[in-house]
């Protein structure tokens, strides 16, 4: 709501970065239902607060997905499709059947909606290339997002309908 440096109040600045601070606490409303992905900060320990560490979404789901150890995943969830899956659903009522791991397709398509950065791309390519070697991914995004529009979103008056030339 500032169009020069000279028409800067404190008050326009208090609410720009008031703003700001709305904006991640919705992202992390959104966000505080899920067991595993609920945070992108790790704390560290208690002696050591400045080992806190900052770790995207994306590096996790990934991780989730490629992980050999191939635990259940508590916040990506199979939906069944096709009778092959109707037939397995149906008969896990009666006996322990294990659902398909994300992990199990050597194709892998994640979409990101709200846009996704180049280095966003390059890590979910090396990430896969190192946890699951042969798998193909393919990452698809509703806009590629360079630094100038990423931060054009966060101070975006509606960010559910951005501008559609960002």
């Amino acid at each position: 709501g500032c169009d020069s440096a000279l028409n800067l109040t404190s008050q326009k600045a208090t609410d720009a970065v008031d703003g700001i601070f709305r904006s991640l606490r919705d992202i992390a409303r959104a966000r505080m239902h899920m067991k595993q992905f609920n945070s992108i900060r790790n704390p560290g320990s208690n002696t050591h607060q400045a080992s806190a560490s900052y770790k995207p979404l994306l590096k996790q789901v990934v991780e989730e997905v490629c992980n050999p150890d191939r635990p259940d995943p508590v916040d990506i969830e199979h939906i069944s499709s096709g009778l092959t899956d109707l037939l397995k659903t149906g008969f896990s009522m009666f006996m322990k059947v294990n659902r398909p791991h994300p992990g199990d397709h050597p194709l892998l398509i994640i979409f990101m909606v709200g846009g996704v950065s180049v280095s966003e791309v390059k890590m979910v390519k090396d990430l896969v290339a190192a946890r699951k070697p042969g798998a193909q991914v393919i990452v698809l995004s509703s806009v590629l997002l360079t630094p100038h529009s990423a931060v054009e979103l966060l101070f975006a008056p509606d960010r559910l309908q951005p501008n559609a030339h960002i």
